[in-house]
This record gives C-alpha cells, sequence and structure tokens, in this order.
C-alpha cells in the first residue's frame, strides 16, 4: 500500500496530450464541499482507457502521475518489447500497436491543416515502416555520475537508467554502447555530475551509416586524453580497433562547458577519421559528429522520393534549396533542374554542402551561408528567380516573414518538407494571399513510437 500523502483515483483517458501522454479530468469536492476539477496527466495510456493512479497534492489544479492499473485497455494495447520502456524516456508509445500510432500521426496532421482553413481530405494516409524497430542511425546516451551509461529517465534528466538494449537504435550501435560502458567500468571513469560540475563522462555519440556500415563514437569529456587517461585511452583504442571494425571514426571531445549540450571545443581523432561516409538516393555524403542529417535513413528516402515527385523538376528550371543544410535534397535535385541554390545559416553545414556536391560530381549548385529572407534577396539578384523552391526549416518552421518573402518571389511550385505540422500548417497560410493552393500533404513516420511525424507538401501558383 502507498503510503505517501495523496489519493488513488480512478480516471478515463479523453485524450493524448503534445508529448503522446495520456489527458484526464477527475472532479473532486473542495474544502467547502463545491466541485473542483483536477486536470491529470498519465503517460503510458491510451485514449479511452480507465486507469488507477496514486495523485500526490491532489488539491493542485493539475497533476502528472503513472499508472498503477489499467482497469479497462485500449483494444490497440500491446505489451510493450523493451525492458526499459516503463522508465525510459526514449520511446513514448511501444505500448500502442503501430497501425494505431500511423492512424494518430494521419489525424494529428489533419488537425493542425485543418484548424489554418485547409481541407484536411488533402491529408493522405501516413506512411509507416515495414519494420519500426532499429531505425535509429544516431543515438546519444549519457553517464551517470557513477560512470554507468545509458538514457534519461522519463521526465528526470538527473536519472540515468543504465543500458541492456535499445530497440530503436541499431544492433551494432548497442554493441558497441555496451563496450564503451564496459571500458569506463573497468577503468573506474567517474560520469559528469551536473550539480557539482565535476567527474569526466559526459555523453557518447554514436552514429552508424545503414548504406555504407561505418560507424562514428564520438565521447564527450571534461578533460584532454592526456596524463592519467592515456593508459585507459590507449585500452579504449584496442578495444575498439579489435572488436569494432566497422567503427572508422573514434573521437574524444573535450566539453567543459556548464550547458549540457554534445559540443566540442577540441576534438582529438583517437582513430580512424574525424567523418563516415553516408549515402542516401546513390549520393555519399561526409557526416562529422555535429552534422544534421536524417535520423532515419529509411523514411528519409521516401521523403526525397516525395519531394522529387512532387517538384516535378525539369532540366530547363532553377530552383531554390531553402534550409538546405549539407545538401540532402540539394544533390537529388541539382542533377534534375538546370541550377540549384542551396540557402542555409550555419556556415559549417554550407560548407560540407559543397563539399559533397564536389564528391558526387556536381557543379550546378551555388550554396550561400545566409538567413533564409536575406538569403532568397540575395540569390534572386544573383541566380533569378526560380521556378521551383523547396523548403525544410526546423521545428519553428519558417516563419511569417520568410514565408512572405517566398510568396513574393512567385515559384511556379513549392515542395514543403516538416517536422512539425502545426508550424507547417501555420506556414502555408501565410502563401494563400500571394495565390497558392495546397494540392497535397503526405505524412511519413520518421521515429515509430514517439509522437513525431514528417510531412511532404506540394503547393502551386494558381493565380498572379
Amino acid at each position: 500500500m502507498n503510503t505517501t500523502k495523496g489519493e488513488t483515483m480512478i480516471a478515463e483517458i479523453q485524450r493524448l496530450d503534445e508529448k503522446g501522454a495520456g489527458q484526464a479530468s477527475v472532479w473532486r469536492e473542495n474544502e467547502l464541499g463545491n466541485p473542483k476539477k483536477l486536470k491529470l496527466t498519465i503517460p503510458q495510456t491510451l485514449p479511452g482507457e480507465k486507469v488507477q493512479v496514486f495523485v500526490d497534492q491532489p488539491d493542485r489544479k493539475r497533476r502528472k502521475a503513472m499508472p498503477e492499473k489499467i482497469l479497462e485497455a485500449n483494444q490497440d494495447r500491446v505489451a510493450p518489447p523493451c525492458p526499459h520502456f516503463i522508465r525510459c524516456g526514449g520511446c513514448v508509445w511501444q505500448h500502442w500497436d503501430y497501425e494505431a500510432q500511423l492512424q494518430h500521426k494521419t489525424d494529428y496532421v489533419k488537425n493542425a491543416v485543418e484548424g489554418q482553413g485547409f481541407d484536411p481530405s488533402l491529408v493522405r494516409d501516413t506512411i509507416g515502416m515495414d519494420n519500426p524497430w532499429h531505425y535509429r542511425n544516431k543515438m546519444e546516451f549519457t553517464f551517470s555520475p557513477e560512470g554507468s551509461l545509458g538514457l534519461h529517465e522519463q521526465g528526470n534528466w538527473r536519472k540515468i537508467i543504465p543500458l541492456e538494449t535499445c530497440l530503436i537504435a541499431s544492433e551494432d550501435m548497442v554493441e558497441a554502447a555496451m563496450e564503451v560502458a564496459d571500458w569506463a567500468t573497468d577503468h573506474q571513469l567517474k560520469g559528469y555530475n551536473k550539480d557539482l560540475h565535476e567527474g569526466l563522462l559526459r555523453h557518447l555519440m554514436v552514429r552508424q551509416s545503414f548504406a555504407t556500415g561505418e560507424m562514428m563514437l564520438g565521447l564527450f569529456v571534461t578533460e584532454a586524453p592526456s596524463g592519467e587517461l592515456q593508459s585507459a585511452v590507449a585500452d579504449l583504442v584496442n578495444r575498439v580497433e579489435s572488436k569494432l571494425p566497422k567503427v572508422k571514426s573514434l573521437l574524444w571531445l573535450e566539453n567543459r562547458d556548464w550547458a549540457d549540450r554534445t559540443q566540442s571545443e577540441e576534438t582529438h581523432v583517437l582513430s580512424g577519421r574525424d567523418f563516415i561516409h553516408e549515402e542516401m538516393d546513390g549520393y555519399r555524403f561526409r557526416v562529422w559528429f555535429d552534422t544534421f542529417f536524417q535520423t532515419n535513413p529509411t523514411q528519409a528516402q521516401k521523403l526525397v522520393d516525395l519531394a522529387v515527385e512532387m517538384g516535378k523538376p525539369k532540366k530547363s528550371e532553377k530552383m531554390i534549396d531553402l534550409f538546405c543544410g549539407v545538401g540532402t535534397f540539394s544533390l537529388p535535385f541539382a542533377e534534375r533542374v538546370g541550377a540549384l541554390a542551396g540557402i542555409e545559416i550555419v556556415e559549417s553545414s554550407i560548407e560540407s554542402a559543397k563539399r559533397n556536391a564536389e564528391d558526387n560530381n556536381i557543379s550546378n549548385t551555388t550554396f550561400l551561408a545566409k538567413d533564409a529572407r536575406k538569403g532568397i534577396d540575395e540569390i534572386h539578384e544573383t541566380f533569378g528567380k526560380p521556378e521551383l523552391l523547396l523548403l525544410d526549416p526546423p521545428r519553428s518552421g519558417a516563419g511569417g516573414k520568410v514565408m512572405r518573402r517566398i510568396g513574393r518571389s512567385k515559384p511556379e511550385r513549392i515542395v514543403y518538407v516538416s517536422c512539425n505540422p502545426s508550424t507547417f500548417a501555420e506556414d502555408i497560410k501565410e502563401l494563400q494571399p500571394f495565390g497558392y493552393e495546397l494540392k497535397v500533404v503526405q505524412p511519413v513516420d520518421l521515429f515509430p513510437h514517439t509522437v513525431h511525424v514528417e510531412c511532404v507538401a506540394e503547393l502551386v501558383l494558381v493565380e498572379e
């Protein structure tokens, strides 16, 4: 029996919030005997379920509680296969049948589009994965202050769950992470304590190209690989080179900053090179530890295919790739248009895009490191008006100023690749006054068992 001050309640899940957790309301009486609503957030529950929860401080207006017992289950509830699911914050929907997840994501995109006045029937069914497991090509694990390696506990960024497996990472990546975890334990190396700002080991980044098989291990630490650490570092190199032949890049990344980010003040290449090769759509890319690249290569290929299908590129046309990154969409389109200009504010990404174009013998590209809105103006002056524009903005969207600038530039066709349906719908609303019509929205599931869903949309200029 739970002896903590609080109250056991029965709640019915009405809907899911933006983080994938169940939402319920329970009516209670306050001290004066008047009805009072308590809003509950209950993770790992599904719509329509009746659950028993223990609520601490039930006199508040809002509380979060974990389900103690599922009294009436949703028909699409399944047993989560991962032993870490109950505590881990990496996945939120392993307890939900995958087809039901896809339907929920389709409905979410339709609601976002309809909320901005567009026809929800333009949204197709979400494209899922044949095998929605082991799909990630990049994972970031964290060391606890004691030195164990794992993932953050759900809702608690100070608690690390020791790693046994991860069903959304490749098996090679998990094996490599476990080897590094054993190495840290054998040498009794301390993890970083975020409160005291002391300790050696902070994070381990593991990347793998599913196309080439090449792997990168990036160890984020607070000291240089010298002095008393030399013996441990030599052992790490020996273990990786003898047991993990797919690792082509082993990095020691110094990060003394208080901010809890995977950044490097000084990079040491312990073995191999400082990048790995990735491939998509037949093009080869160089990927460094801080390079943004689509995390699910199988579904990312579908994004590229859809973008090309909707964009209908022609050799006689010019094109702008806005928020182009390292050229994931630029290269496939460049060989299908007369000339392509890529715009991206991150200078290192632009340098990578130029190098990737050169590596793939593509010579009709221009890449500009500039803010999106100013970049469009500069490209128009030097490059000319494009018939086709593609944009793939961050989760925050492109924003009204950028979208209105796109509208005034009047490309005949626009392909919008989005990782946030809400900001996508807000952005395309800005194009309506300029004569653009939304033709189709295709959701694609790049992150099974999470709330995230990507979209590719086609817009056409129908009136000047």
